[in-house]
């Protein structure tokens, strides 16, 4: 039997000129510096500085978070993104003084800076075409997360609820449903031990979330006709400190709550009285072997803000799941509260359940942060892996303003996740071509998306005049 051996119809070799890879990160790196970013974090670090600077800081904190988005999990790795694409985007600082940055620069006192530099630059972005839908509540989702040490030598690394070693960061997003990932408000790094449900971490990440928002989209307690503001989290943040902190901060709640005796007390009853009605999908359909019940007179909620009410879901497991000590007659029970009157979202208690269950898409923002530095701490010193936090919030922001801007007419760009927008976006291949002294960065045509990335490019750059 003869094997006949593929054709060889490729020659390769290594002197191709004018060509670039990962094009693409020079959109996030550009609009970094359209939202004012850059030269926002350049002023709050300049008095770091005893001298002139080379490259400015906002610069270097710029080429950081969008060779994070790019893939970077390291400071190293970002040297080297950024290094390899000084042709087209101009020189780079070293990797050295990326490194210095993080560690140096941006310390304790300089971190807040860089969270309001943030701000001002989502104010730019939502001003050019990236803000909400007026008219609609938003939504701040808060979790946290478990960062694993693997070299066992960080700082304030310990032994986790998950019998790991590592942080737990608990961070705030702002869901954007449009898009694939929402908008990273906030992030406080914690120690492995933290508390899953200790409220002043949680009262700290919301107030920063808040601040983060820009001045017009804040909610206001003693304004009825502020933007609505609600806050969700599982029942980690249902404490009755952390939901007075929403309360006196103008906005509502949606928290998980756990079910104890009381709530299966109020299972039994409502199951005697069969005041179960069909919980709904996000299409609005009725959703097959769900219902939902208000408890509230059944369970004391006095020690809660006023208003306060109690909604339950019981729904049958997925076949294969276990069921557990509360789940009652076979069917998954689970609870929320929330301070959302009545008439207030459409569908009623359904309504009510569907935007609390909704709050699971953040577990899909922490996966793409995780899929973009999050899942790296890449120092030793913990104010120095807390700027890198704050770097991660910043590229997941870019990668959002970039998607709202930019990619409104392409769907499947404005929704894919992190990994698929590097291959089909940031990884795109391009030829550079210099003429009349112009140089220009020519995307290959036979790629799918080539139109859609340069249409993209041209948007955002009319949306900063």
């Amino acid at each position: 039997m003869k094997i006949i051996a593929a054709a060889r119809r490729v020659k390769v070799s290594a002197d191709g000129h004018g060509v670039v890879s990962h094009a693409g990160m020079g959109l996030l790196r550009e609009l970094a510096d359209l939202t004012g970013l850059s030269a926002q974090v350049t002023a709050v670090l300049a008095d770091t500085y005893k001298g002139p600077w080379v490259y400015a800081p906002g610069a270097v904190f710029a080429d950081l978070a969008a060779a994070v988005a790019d893939g970077a999990d390291c400071i190293d790795g970002v040297g080297q993104l950024c290094g390899d694409r000084e042709h087209v985007f101009g020189a780079k600082a070293s990797t050295t003084t990326m490194w210095r940055l993080v560690d140096e620069r941006i310390d304790a006192a300089h971190l807040p800076k860089v969270r309001a530099a943030r701000a001002v630059a989502r104010a730019a972005a939502w001003a050019a075409g990236a803000a909400p839908p007026a008219g609609q509540p938003l939504y701040i989702d808060i979790d946290a997360t478990l960062v694993i040490d693997h070299s066992d030598n960080k700082a304030n690394a310990a032994p986790t609820w998950k019998k790991s070693f590592g942080h737990h960061p608990l961070l705030a997003f702002l869901d954007r449903p449009e898009i694939a990932g929402g908008e990273a408000l906030a992030g406080l790094l914690r120690a492995g031990n933290a508390g899953s449900n200790t409220a002043a971490d949680h009262v700290t990440v919301l107030e920063q979330a808040l601040a983060s928002l820009p001045a017009g989209w804040r909610p206001d307690p003693n304004d009825p006709t502020a933007p609505t503001v609600v806050v969700r989290s599982d029942s980690a943040g249902a404490t009755h400190r952390f939901a007075r902190t929403c309360r006196d901060h103008g906005a509502g709640f949606s928290f998980g709550f756990p079910v104890d005796a009381r709530v299966q007390d109020a299972v039994d009853t409502l199951n005697l009285g069969d005041a179960w009605y069909p919980a709904i999908d996000s299409g609005g359909d009725i959703r097959d072997g769900a219902w939902v019940a208000e408890a509230t007179d059944l369970v004391n909620l006095s020690t809660w803000p006023a208003g306060t009410r109690l909604v339950l879901r019981k729904e049958r497991p997925h076949p294969g799941a276990q069921l557990r000590f509360t789940d009652a007659d076979g069917m998954r029970v689970t609870a929320f509260i929330t301070d959302t009157p009545h008439g207030i979202v459409a569908g009623q208690l359904a309504g009510l359940e569907l935007r609390h269950r909704q709050h699971a898409r953040v577990e899909d923002r922490i996966r793409e942060a995780k899929a973009a530095g999050l899942a790296n701490l890449p120092c030793h010193d913990f104010d120095s892996n807390a700027a890198w936090i704050e770097i991660i919030l910043a590229a997941a922001d870019l990668v959002a303003w970039t998607k709202l801007i930019g990619f409104t007419n392409t769907p499947e760009l404005a929704r894919c996740e992190i990994n698929t927008f590097r291959y089909r976006v940031l990884h795109t291949a391009a030829r550079i071509t210099r003429r009349s002294r112009q140089l220009r960065l020519r995307i290959d045509a036979t790629w799918r998306w080539a139109t859609a990335i340069a249409t993209a490019w041209h948007r955002i750059r009319a949306a900063f005049p």
